[in-house]
């Protein structure tokens, strides 16, 4: 591993864990508006990774995704919520189970707005280096391009919140999706649904992520991408 491909997983890991601390934060945050002090009084309502990183999603899935060239996932330690404590339950619950997913797309929306303000200030071939690059189009040379790292950060705050957006809401537990489509199910059906748990992750990550990233990620980041070149 050469000294730029360092720096370009140093640039991933900082967007990946500001992301999961967004996420985790935005969960907390919402939960204590409703009604529910169990997160906040753990001290989650907090940017500190500290407070959310788990060893194996966090650390060693990450890790394993750089190395190996995989979507770059995982998630980080499950913030804490208490149903009862809310006013609305089964609304409350559906509310901050979206939020940490709202809270990732209004990250990429931000690092959009401001790679366009960055590109109307002479930034825009250091733009158009860095989404090849994330897009591993070999051949890229940024070396002469002084403004390439804000960009390659920013754009992979596009790239890296869109996709942990489309992950988590995936209907498969403990995923977020999986925390609104439970409040919809019979009760016999929500006991058998929540014990596919880390079974139904592996089968999506293993033999249905090509489908998922491809129908839902790959087109939305397209769509990104389209608004990054035009406005």
């Amino acid at each position: 591993m050469n000294q730029q491909e360092i720096v370009l997983v140093l640039f991933q890991v900082i967007v990946l864990v500001l992301a999961f601390s967004v996420h985790e934060s935005a969960h907390a945050y919402v939960a204590m508006r409703l009604g529910d002090p169990t997160a906040y009084m753990l001290g989650r309502v907090t940017l500190n990774p500290m407070k959310h990183i788990d060893p194996l999603g966090s650390v060693v899935l990450p890790l394993l995704a750089l190395v190996y060239h995989w979507p770059l996932l995982g998630w980080a330690k499950p913030c804490p919520v208490t149903p009862r404590n809310f006013r609305h339950p089964r609304r409350d619950d559906i509310l901050v189970s979206l939020a940490g997913p709202a809270s990732n797309l209004a990250m990429a929306t931000l690092a959009l707005i401001l790679l366009v303000v960055f590109k109307h200030v002479g930034g825009f071939p250091a733009i158009v280096a860095a989404m090849a690059m994330a897009d591993h189009v070999p051949g890229v040379d940024a070396s002469s391009l002084r403004l390439f790292p804000a960009a390659m950060l920013l754009y992979y705050g596009v790239a890296i919140n869109l996709l942990l957006f489309v992950f988590n809401l995936i209907p498969i537990p403990p995923l977020d999706g999986s925390h609104v489509l439970r409040q919809f199910l019979p009760y016999n059906v929500e006991q058998i649904y929540n014990r596919i748990g880390g079974i139904g992750l592996l089968l999506i990550f293993f033999f249905g992520g090509s489908l998922i990233f491809g129908t839902f990620y790959y087109p939305l980041l397209g769509v990104f991408d389209r608004m990054l070149v035009a406005l």
